[in-house]
């Protein structure tokens, strides 16, 4: 009976049960049956359910012998567990260490073989003995993955087969992948398929591996001839029916020992086919091909090896092949030939031999296979006209993230490989691409690659692989989170992959290998940062152009930003070559899918059609920028010069010009508008479309006017003019501060060079592309037009660093300009701009909430105008707010109205009040799109979507209306923000109900999702920490100066201290354990007189930072606050046990403010006082207790006498000599430490200027801590006089007649009258009443001995300030000496060999200046006395102020050149300040701008000396010779030589010039 096709197809695909008579048939065959028996079984019409059921008596009854009754019922139980999943899961879990079996490739190893027909007569191979030492290799070798073995259900990814014919070395099969069913005869072109596992045959002799790919290959080939189709035979993947544990199709490949083996083995060709037709199977059987398997993980190299059959008409007609097959013996270890010629055919997806009833009619078909052969083949070669793919709509998709032009939200990262010098003539579209950094694999790219026609166009900066993945590590301590990536966004990154052909270091370029071993490792580091920590997903598209053969490491590079980036879908590949990206293809898939990538590729679009076709994308037209020139024409400003100043964001006259007006849409149009009145900050094209009037005009506020008038002032010169001169506009946040100072910008942008500073940058490098920017194309530089520079939310030491950088550029190119170089327009946030304005009113705007009548009308109009154009309030909302002036009721209604019904529970309610947490407490903060994604769930897309990803829709009604979206102007990072930070504390407010704030810090501290989120972590941390740690400061424009930060002191006040605690304890837990976290802890728990906790802390704080100054103040306040404590509050009666107790937690303080002491002098970027002040406290707090113990009572003249003789000399009272016993030594010691420390203070305070700006500078009800904040001079004396008290006795004086012990006491005296340090004597200066200080110096002076030659180094310093200082006060003085003995007597300063304080040099310079009256006689020695002094000063002054930016500490101009003689001429600064009217501020800038020297009387008593300048220095002559003096103002000096006269300081820094005039 003839046996269809489909029977063979389908039986090994059925159930048991639903086979037929046939299924059974073909299933008895592939076990190998003996024919006869297979006969007699169809003949019984045995089916599936009747094979289920045969027994031994009923196989016996048809003849069937023993032998072939095994091997029957085996089988069977095997199919009965192959079909059952149950059954074989079952079993296979009774396997013993199933997970780690070897298996033969084709099944787990407990799984016995089984054999389908055709390898009845080639399989005899398999049945290789266990003591086959091949065979069992092979086994040990051939290991499966757990995963592979545990699920049968694991859905593996499709593969494309080789094509036909094609033998590409670039197409590789990935393993694991499958490939498409087996298959049988589709239209004789399409080739047939069939698979074979062959692992255990790929492993055996070289005789053994050839019979049987012979016998399988010669089997296939004769099929397929006969049957007239193409074929392919596949050795090295899995065939469904051979083990349960594979897929179908699945790719695993062999190890191909040597090739010739495969290729010999057709030599079989000839010995199985008939003579006659052997040329012609030659020519049908193709040479194997061998097509390699890749894998990620795998070490070892696989191939699938296939033949393909093509038996073409011409070769087979009229003809039918019947061959032998070889067999290899193992019992005489040879191959045989089947003895019988068979003819095969395809049936199904099978091979099978024609019956021999049927070889006639099969013969007889032969003409009709012909025929439809021939047919096929014409049909074939008819070209058919492929449709077009439409790639300029495809590429405009991939490129521009789905939009029809593009724009710059989003960066381009190129990889590219060598660029043929035809190519450089179509990468035009690149130079306008917003590329931020590129990966060259172009050895010779510099030369005469890409990267040598790029540079021309754009500035760059060129790295190699290693230089780049580590280039963000350096000086990271040092950089906020911005800034350590900032540069990366203002020149393009240029990355050469394998080094350079023209490099003269050691990065030389390397072959595969050598880079995959030394360079993929910072290939996978760079990927990583840039994804990581650079730029947030969605926001770049990687871009693979590539232009000329492709090599493995550009593939590495694919695979790694496709597991970066959790996918293809930003990226995109260009190829014009299908042959570069076949081969870049089929490397690639080893990552993702051929259909993926082919997604995500632009194929075969010629360059230069890629080239026009995104340069007619572009958003803008490629014309050139232009600058205001001097001569009042413009200069062109091309790319590449502009990105050499990347630190300036420069403002051209035709800004925004190159926009495509014709690609904005009005909704575009609008969106921009509205973004602006919405809260985001204004944009150079706001001011554009509303000069184009394509939108509403932007109010001018009366401020701007006001900022313009002083500009125009500023750049019509004045007498005292400087090079850089400052504008600063502070505001409140919101209130349009930011909108001002750009509208100058704007306004101005035509007649003066105008550039927004960007502050990550050092103040070294916005120097040097400032004066570039002021030069460039100019012809004569004296004449340039001045640079008008925006800098907003600065660094007051920032600010302070770039002026005098300027300034000192601008003094070393010696020309004089009679308007400023640079004009500094400082834009700065504050919570009280009134109050900054009110203290410099001359260069100050102040820019509130509060709107004039005027401004009402113009705000209410264009409120009405949006209106109109059916905008509603809430798109608007910071604009609505600002009409209202930020009412308070007004925003409280209008939040209420937004939140009406929001879902307390969700998690973008959440995100709201943790948005609104940081806004309101910390200035300036915003969380990135990355975190508010990561929190809300949709950070991870691992399929492709839609790029117009838009995060808004994903969020609530109430949520959209409140979020502002940022874009950092050079990264375009975008980040969201509450609208403004008064609605964030209403929305804080109002979404609270009855959860405390602490409560949401708490859970805020606890989102994991937050706090780990990789990308913008840093910068989410620091805003973190501010919230915890960062106080409000009057110095920054709060409105006080607050303890702790204003979110801690508000849980404190509305809650209480244990939740404060509690929520800084959670803070320190979960952000690293953070030693500034637990110093908080400390001075929380120590102002709440916790003090043990407060001990605790401290420790802990200085366990991480044994070495900070400010941690170690901190521990010595701990115990500065406990002693005040058990001092002022503890009402028990003070036992002899509790008064040690306190003595030794004071002078435990005192301890640990002398460790701050030292640790703040190793320090050099600060200069950390208050270990000093601290020691000084405790000390006299100690003294006063000390004075309070009944050991040390009063005596009856009122004097200490006990105390001081305890402190100053050997002796202990007897009450206290044991129980004082570790204290004593301590306690001797006091004065000495207290007398160290007053003494650094006074030092101190004569070098710098300490007068703060305070509204109650001259209260004197303010407590010691203020002033030693605002007046540290007046707690210094105050500080003193305590101190002096406790050591002071008539009784011990007398007793000690004369001794070292009198001679202290009478410098006590000399203290507590109010002299002993020189900042103490000076300040009788300041006195209100001249002649009580008079009288106060003269009764000073008493006390000194009558020969001042005795008196030691600081005594005599003091004695002679003294009479300086009485001189200033009452000249005429019978206490005076003549300025000669006072010269006499310093002389030791000079002479003497030790080293002697700043303040001994002081007075040398201040006597030693030449007098008309003294010095009458040229005498060179007394100029080596003075410039000896002067140079002494100079190395003390460098040694004291160590890195200190100058702001922090300004140097104290003491007293000033008069006119007169000997003392007299000495006028202190004091006397000057008397004859100018206003406040401290106003007095303090009259100094800073020089009006201070237009005060009628000043020039009455100070005298003018001459000089000279050279080379922008400035000289004075000295007695004979000339001396080097200091400019108060660098640029003051004028340029070239010019004869000049100045008034004349005296500071500790040496000699001061102040008003520097040319001579007339």
């Amino acid at each position: 009976m003839h046996r269809g096709p489909q029977a063979l197809q389908d039986y090994s695909t059925l159930p048991v049960n639903k086979w037929d008579e046939n299924h059974v048939r073909c299933w008895l065959e592939s076990i190998g049956i003996k024919k006869e028996y297979v006969e007699k079984l169809h003949a019984e019409e045995v089916t599936g359910s009747v094979l289920m059921e045969l027994d031994e008596s009923f196989l016996k009854g048809i003849g069937m012998k023993g032998g072939q009754i095994h091997i029957l019922t085996c089988k069977r139980k095997e199919l009965l567990q192959l079909q059952n999943p149950q059954q074989a899961k079952h079993s296979s879990s009774k396997t013993p260490d199933v997970n780690h079996a070897q298996t033969e490739s084709a099944r787990p190893r407990k799984a016995p073989a089984r054999k389908t027909a055709s390898e009845g007569s080639c399989g005899a191979v398999d049945k290789t003995s266990k003591e086959n030492p091949a065979s069992a290799s092979g086994k040990r070798q051939r290991r499966r993955s757990n995963s592979q073995l545990e699920s049968n259900d694991e859905v593996l990814e499709l593969s494309n087969c080789r094509p036909f014919r094609h033998q590409n070395a670039d197409f590789k099969y990935v393993k694991d992948r499958v490939l498409a069913p087996e298959s049988g005869v589709n239209g004789l072109i399409t080739p047939c398929r069939e698979y074979k596992s062959f692992a255990i045959a790929a492993e055996l002799s070289r005789s053994q591996l050839q019979s049987k790919f012979a016998c399988e290959v010669i089997r296939f080939a004769s099929a397929c001839m006969n049957i007239r189709t193409n074929g392919t035979i596949y050795f090295g993947v899995m065939d469904s029916i051979e083990d349960k544990g594979w897929k179908h199709g699945q790719i695993v490949g062999i190890k191909v020992k040597e090739r010739e083996y495969y290729v010999d083995a057709l030599d079989y060709i000839e010995k199985c086919f008939v003579e006659n037709l052997q040329e012609t199977a030659r020519k049908c059987i193709h040479p194997p091909v061998f097509v390699e398997v890749i894998s990620k993980d795998s070490q070892e190299q696989r191939f699938v090896v296939e033949v393909d059959i093509e038996p073409t008409f011409s070769l087979v007609n009229g003809k039918f092949f019947e061959v032998h097959l070889p067999k290899y013996n193992e019992g005489s270890q040879k191959v045989t030939l089947t003895k019988e010629l068979a003819l095969y055919q395809r049936l199904g997806a099978k091979s099978e031999p024609v019956e021999r009833n049927n070889l006639a009619t099969f013969i007889k078909g032969l003409p009709d296979r012909d025929a439809q052969r021939e047919q096929a083949e014409l049909s074939s070669t008819v070209s058919t006209e492929v449709a077009s793919k439409n790639l300029g709509r495809k590429l405009s998709i991939l490129l521009n993230d789905g939009k029809s032009y593009m724009d710059d939200s989003l960066r381009y990262i190129l990889v590219t490989n060598r660029c043929e010098k035809d190519d450089l003539n179509y990468i035009n579209f690149l130079m306008h691409l917003n590329v931020f950094c590129v990966f060259d694999f172009d050895e010779d790219s510099n030369v005469s690659g890409l990267y040598s026609k790029y540079k021309n166009h754009h500035a760059t900066r060129s790295y190699f692989l290693q230089e780049f993945s580590n280039e963000s590590k350096v000086g990271l301590e040092s950089k906020t989170p911005f800034q350590k990536h900032s540069s990366l966004f203002d020149q393009i990154s240029w990355i050469f992959c394998n080094g350079r052909s023209d490099f003269h270091g050691d990065e030389k370029p390397c072959d595969e290998n050598t880079w995959i071993r030394t360079k993929k490792k910072y290939l996978k580091k760079a990927i990583t940062r840039i994804c990581d920590e650079i730029l947030p997903k969605r926001s770049f598209i990687v871009l693979f152009l590539l232009l000329s053969p492709v090599q493995k490491p550009l593939v590495d590079t694919f695979q790694e930003f496709y597991t970066e980036m959790n996918g293809s879908e930003y990226i995109v590949c260009i190829a014009e070559s299908t042959e570069n990206y076949r081969k870049w293809a089929n490397l690639a898939q080893t990552s993702c899918s051929i259909k993926t990538l082919e997604q995500c590729s632009i194929v075969g679009m010629k360059l230069s059609h890629v080239d026009a076709t995104i340069q007619n994308m572009l958003p803008s037209t490629a014309q050139p920028r232009h600058l205001p020139v001097s001569t009042r024409g413009l200069c062109t400003l091309p790319s590449l010069e502009e990105e050499k100043l990347f630190s300036l964001e420069i403002l051209c006259v035709d800004q925004c010009d190159d926009i495509r007006l014709d690609l904005l849409t009005e909704k575009e149009i609008q969106e921009i508008e509205q973004n602006f009145y919405r809260g985001r900050k204004i944009t150079w094209e706001n001011f554009w479309l509303a000069d184009k009037r394509c939108c509403g005009e932007i109010i001018e506020r009366e401020a701007c006017k006001d900022a313009s008038k002083l500009l125009d002032d500023i750049l019509q010169g004045s007498e005292h003019n400087y090079s850089v001169a400052k504008l600063k506009i502070f505001h409140h946040p919101g209130s349009g501060g930011s909108t001002i100072a750009r509208q100058v910008l704007w306004k101005r942008r035509k007649d003066l060079r105008c550039a927004v500073i960007k502050t990550s940058y050092s103040s070294a490098t916005v120097c040097e592309h400032a004066v570039a920017f002021r030069d460039y194309e100019e012809k004569e530089i004296s004449h340039c037009l001045p640079v008008l520079l925006l800098i907003e939310d600065y660094d007051e030491d920032y600010i302070d660093e770039l002026r005098n950088e300027l300034m000192e550029a601008v003094a070393a190119r010696k020309i004089n300009s009679p308007r400023p170089y640079f004009i500094l327009l400082c834009c700065k946030r504050s919570n009280d701009p009134e109050r900054l304005c009110k203290a410099s009113p001359l260069d100050t705007v102040a820019v509130t909430h509060k709107l004039t009548d005027t401004e009402k009308i113009l705000f209410r109009t264009k409120l009405e105008k949006l209106r109109q154009k059916d905008v509603k309030p809430e798109f608007i909302l910071t604009f609505v707010l600002m009409c209202e002036e930020f009412n308070e009721t007004y925003i409280s209604d209008f939040v209420g109205h937004i939140l009406q019904g929001i879902d307390h529970s969700s998690r973008d309610t959440y995100l709201m009040r943790y948005v609104a947490l940081l806004n309101f407490y910390v200035p300036n903060s915003h969380v990135s799109l990355s975190h508010c994604e990561a929190f809300l769930g949709l950070g991870v897309y691992t399929e492709r979507k839609s790029r117009a990803y838009d995060f808004k829709s994903h969020l609530s009604e109430q949520a959209r209306m409140i979020f502002i979206e940022l874009r950092e102007n050079t990264t375009y990072i975008s980040s969201v923000q509450i609208i403004h930070y008064l609605v964030a504390k209403e929305i804080l407010h109002q979404l609270s109900g009855n959860e405390p704030q602490s409560q949401l810090a708490m859970c805020l501290l606890q989102e994991k999702t937050l706090l780990g989120n990789r990308f913008g972590r840093d910068e989410f941390i620091k805003f973190i920490r501010d919230l915890f740690i960062r106080r409000d400061k009057r110095s920054r424009g709060d409105n006080t100066d607050t303890l702790f930060s204003p979110f801690i002191e508000h849980v404190c006040k509305a809650e209480n201290c244990e939740k404060a605690i509690a929520v800084l304890k959670a803070a320190y837990e979960h952000l690293g354990k953070d030693a500034f976290f637990a110093q908080q802890l400390a001075r929380l728990h120590y102002t709440n007189e916790k003090f043990e906790d407060a001990l605790y802390w401290a420790g802990v704080a200085k366990a991480a930072l044994p070495h900070d100054s400010f941690i170690l103040d901190t521990e010595g306040q701990v115990y500065r606050k406990w002693f005040s404590y058990t001092v002022d509050k503890t009402t028990e009666e003070d036992t002899p046990e509790r008064i040690i107790e306190k003595i030794e937690i004071a002078l435990k303080a005192m301890k640990c403010f002398r460790g701050a002491q030292q640790a703040a002098k190793a320090e050099r970027d600060n200069m950390n006082n208050a270990g000093y002040f601290g020691e000084v406290e405790v000390g006299c707090r100690l003294l006063r207790f000390l004075s309070t113990v009944p050991v040390f009572r009063r005596s009856a003249e009122g004097e200490y006498s006990e105390l001081v003789k305890y402190l100053i000399t050997d002796y202990v009272p007897k009450d206290i000599e044991k129980t004082w016993g570790r204290l004593h030594f301590r306690l001797k010691g006091l004065r000495q430490n207290l007398y160290n420390a007053l003494e650094w203070i006074s030092e101190d305070l004569s070098y710098f200027q300490t007068d703060k700006t305070h509204e109650k500078e001259e209260d004197d009800d303010r407590d010691e801590k203020e002033d030693q904040i605002y007046n540290p001079r007046k707690w210094l004396k105050r500080q003193s006089e305590v101190y002096a008290k406790f050591f002071i006795s008539a009784s011990l004086m007398e007793e000690s007649n004369g001794g070292p012990e009198s001679q202290l006491i009478r410098r006590m005296n000399i203290y507590k009258r109010g002299g002993g340090s020189v900042t103490n004597i000076l300040s009788f200066l300041t006195d209100k009443k001249g002649n009580r200080a008079a009288e106060k110096l003269e009764n000073i002076l008493s006390f000194y001995t009558e020969n001042p030659l005795k008196l030691e180094d600081n005594d005599l310093i003091n004695y002679i300030f003294c009479h300086i200082t009485l001189t200033c006060l009452a000249p005429g003085s019978a206490r005076l000496l003549p300025m000669q003995t006072l010269r006499e007597l310093s002389v030791r300063f000079f002479k003497g060999k030790r080293p002697f304080p700043p303040s001994a040099h002081f007075l040398l310079t201040l006597l030693y200046w030449p007098d008309e009256a003294l010095d009458k006689e040229p005498n060179p020695d007394k100029d080596d006395i003075l410039n000896s002094a002067l140079q002494t000063l100079y190395r003390l002054y460098d040694i004291k102020v160590k890195d200190v930016p100058p702001r922090k500490k300004r140097i104290y101009t003491h007293f000033f050149l008069g006119k007169g003689y000997g003392l007299r001429k000495i006028v202190h600064k004091n006397k000057i300040d008397k004859l100018i009217s206003g406040s401290l501020d106003e007095r303090r800038m009259k100094w800073l701008r020089g009006s201070v020297w237009n005060v009628a009387g000043i020039c009455d008593i100070l005298k003018r000396v001459s000089g000279w300048t050279m080379d922008r220095k400035l000289f004075i002559r000295g007695h004979m010779k000339e001396l080097r003096i200091l400019p108060l103002h660098h640029d003051s000096v004028p340029p070239g030589s010019e004869n000049v006269t100045f008034y004349l300081g005296f500071s500790f820094n040496g000699l001061v010039a102040f008003n520097i005039e040319v001579e007339k």
